[in-house]
Formats: structure tokens, C-alpha cells, sequence
């Protein structure tokens, strides 16, 4: 029984993880398509102001502070390079 557990113990510590999905820096919770909705708007309206980011979603108000600090990141992609869905 030892053994058993030793060995489920070792095959979690060896195997990874999957990654957490980051938009600017920030933890996405699912698909970082509040992220990426938050950063559009705040491209649309061209806010330039963090204060102006505040809504009722973090992840919304995270894309917003994101185009603020890095207007010529684009939301299309994820911090790692992969696709964001609309």
C-alpha cells in the first residue's frame, strides 16, 4: 500500500501541470475572453486612464489596464503566444 502511494506521489510530482492562461501578465479563468474584451474597449474608446477601467469584471477590467499600460500589445493572443477565441 506503501509502495502504491509512493508511486502516485511520484508520477503528480513528476508530471506537470497544465500552465495558467495569462493575459498581460494577469491569470485568465477560463479563455482570457474577458481580457481580451476588456482590452478591445479600452482600444475602441482609446482610455488612457486605469481609472477608467471599472466594471463589475476583473478579468474586463485587467484587458482595460493592459491596453493602458501596453496600447500596442493586441488582444488576440494570449501571453504565451496562443489564439484567444472571440
Amino acid at each position: 500500500m506503501a509502495y502504491v502511494a509512493a508511486a502516485a506521489l511520484a508520477t503528480a510530482i513528476a508530471t506537470p501541470g497544465i500552465a495558467q492562461q495569462t493575459f498581460g501578465g494577469n491569470d485568465c479563468t477560463d479563455d482570457c475572453s474577458g481580457h481580451k474584451a476588456g482590452y478591445d474597449w479600452a482600444e475602441q474608446h482609446q482610455i488612457s486612464d486605469e481609472n477608467d477601467c471599472s466594471s463589475n469584471s476583473q478579468s474586463f477590467n485587467e484587458g482595460c489596464q493592459t491596453f493602458v499600460e501596453d496600447p500596442s500589445r493586441g488582444s488576440e493572443e494570449d501571453d504565451e503566444g496562443e489564439d484567444i477565441e472571440d
